[in-house]
């Protein structure tokens, strides 16, 4: 009897019986791949369990997994949620206070640890808990138990039927507790049932068109994005490939030769840059032709008329046929989440012969709401809902979803579960958005994060700083302007770029904390802040700006796991900064008048 997928578990008997294959799942770690065939994983899921079960872990049992992607991280995820435990995934960049809040509050008795370095992070933590917590790690660490104490454990426990335990677990049972950090507060445990995650893998396969095989992964599986494509993956029988770091990207992605991978918008920005800097040191007519290419991508629409697509022809012989080479070669489709995407830079992948899917949802809903995919595509939308996920906009903007995708509720936070998902079933997402004919949503903030200012004008910052980002000067920006006379940004400036141009004007380079003070930089960037704002209306333009010499990052706490700002931690460490703009802005008026 063929397998029914109800279960996220379901997954390997519906492998073994459908696809089984010698590269299931496989990984690169210390610069060596580690390969998985489908009765391999299997069986290594299958020994985890019974030791799992050996040490008392059962039904609502918690097990966290704190690790990089690597296959053992799916066969910990497997090995947990079969026996009905419930997987908790530890962001490996976690501050340790947001580890601990975790555990406790979960109630977490087992966690797998990838390496030393994470489990040295783990000891300081559980030091401070009132109850133990058994940890077992991936690699072999010094003075460490290792999780293949329990794999040999459960080898030897096979009198343990494992088809008892998987048969009390039903589809709305919860599967995973998922924090989410969010830009403010303390973390909150979203509660996903095996429907959601079966429901959304099953209704996003309409990304995956025939002929995808080999899907290379690099986003953390600890986000909810990543993990729900790599069961995506496997329900469409195609190998996993763990990247071993976005240091090793570019040789692993021409090792794996993938036909799909998913992304983040920043990282199909990076590869762009990059390809436009060699275009630009292109000369005569190689030069010519790189930029009519370029020229024409930007004009791309998936409709268009034959004169049109013999251009384009040409242009992917010539010169989009490298920029495939760049990605391995075989790319089919790419799936962008996470942030927006920039629509003329999908019109540039598209044209390049590489589509670009860009979805939109939120940990809440398991994660898809809508998304492109062929026959139904937008540029500059979130595509529409999947099957069996309504959406609707509140009058005052916010985007409303509903549907199987739609969380339990928050981990014994009844409280904020009620002022999230209404009485009818709606979840409040916190986006503003619009449905573009009806149907295709287009995000165009988030709700709380429009300001208002002093002259009562509503600003929405995230179109601004998406335009801003549009240069490769800028790495990183957020608009501000909250009760202020007029908006003003921070920019983080991408120094790698900013070399290379003042490298061409004849600037001497010195260090980036000196570099942004340098008046031929400044100049330059009030050129790009005048350029960025000429389409927004007068009260929402950046009236002044200031450069930063560091980097936002995910250690330092000004971005969140998933790289959104956290404008409330930024505003607090530049507050300075942000109070001189507004005072020169004033003293600088006051001279005028003078």
């Amino acid at each position: 009897m063929a397998v029914t997928i109800t279960r996220v578990f379901d997954l390997l008997q519906y492998n073994l019986e459908k696809f089984p294959k010698e590269e299931f799942v496989s990984g690169k770690i210390n610069g060596q791949w580690v390969k998985y065939s489908t009765q391999k994983f299997c069986d290594t899921v299958d020994a985890l369990s019974r030791g799992l079960i050996g040490i008392g872990i059962e039904k609502e049992s918690r097990v966290a997994v704190i690790s990089h992607n690597r296959p053992e991280w799916n066969i910990a995820d497997f090995a947990i949620m079969q026996i009905g435990a419930y997987q908790i995934p530890l962001y490996p960049t976690l501050a340790e206070h947001d580890i601990k809040f975790i555990l406790e509050n979960a109630a977490v008795t087992v966690v797998f640890a990838a390496d030393e370095t994470l489990y040295k992070k783990l000891k300081n933590v559980c030091a401070e808990l009132k109850s133990a917590i058994k940890v077992y790690t991936f690699n072999e660490v010094s003075g460490a138990e290792n999780w293949s104490v329990l794999l040999a454990d459960g080898i030897k426990q096979f009198q343990i039927n494992l088809d008892e335990y998987r048969a009390q677990i039903k589809a709305d049972d919860i599967l995973t507790l998922i924090y989410t950090s969010g830009t403010t507060g303390t973390p909150k445990g979203v509660m996903l049932t095996h429907d959601n995650l079966v429901k959304n893998f099953q209704n996003s396969a309409v990304l995956l068109p025939d002929g995808i095989r080999t899907g290379l992964s690099f986003l953390p599986l600890s986000h909810i994005f990543e993990r729900m494509v790599v069961y995506l993956y496997m329900f469409t029988n195609t190998g996993v490939y763990y990247a071993e770091s976005m240091d090793t990207i570019v040789a692993d992605i021409q090792f794996v030769k993938p036909t799909v991978f998913s992304t983040v918008p920043r990282l199909l920005e990076k590869v762009y840059e990059k390809i436009m800097e060699k275009g630009k040191a292109l000369t005569g007519v190689k030069r010519g032709i790189f930029f009519w290419s370029v020229t024409l991508a930007e004009k791309f629409e998936i409709e268009s008329g034959w004169f049109y697509n013999l251009k384009l022809g040409i242009a992917r012989k010539l010169v989009f046929k490298k920029w495939q080479e760049a990605l391995g070669g075989n790319i089919i489709v790419i799936i962008s989440g996470g942030a927006a995407l920039n629509p003329r830079l999908a019109r540039i992948f598209w044209a390049a012969g590489m589509p670009v899917f860009e979805g939109y949802g939120l940990t809440e809903t398991s994660p898809v709401i809508t998304v492109n995919h062929f026959g139904n595509t937008m540029f500059g939308t979130v595509g529409p809902a999947i099957e069996g996920v309504e959406v609707k906009i509140a009058e005052d903007g916010e985007v409303l979803a509903r549907g199987h995708d739609i969380m339990k509720g928050y981990y014994m936070r009844d409280d904020l579960t009620a002022e999230t998902i209404d009485k009818d079933g709606w979840f409040h997402t916190g986006d503003i958005g619009e449905l573009v004919n009806g149907r295709f949503l287009k995000i165009t903030d988030r709700k709380k994060e429009i300001f208002k200012t002093a002259g009562g004008k509503y600003v929405a910052p995230q179109m601004i700083e998406n335009k801003f980002k549009e240069t490769p000067l800028v790495e990183q920006v957020m608009v501000l302007g909250e009760n202020r006379k007029f908006p003003s940004a921070l920019i983080v400036p991408n120094f790698v770029a900013l070399k290379v141009w003042a490298e061409k004007k004849g600037i001497g380079y010195t260090t980036d904390a000196e570099m942004v003070k340098d008046p031929n930089v400044l100049e330059k960037f009030q050129q790009i802040v005048v350029l960025s704002g000429k389409d927004f209306g007068k009260w929402e333009q950046v009236k002044r700006f200031a450069l930063l010499a560091k980097q936002w990052t995910i250690d330092g706490g000004e971005l969140t796991p998933k790289l959104s700002l956290k404008r409330k931690i930024i505003l607090e460490k530049n507050k300075d900064i942000i109070d001189k703009i507004y005072v020169d802005a004033e003293n600088y008026k006051e001279e005028k008048h003078e």
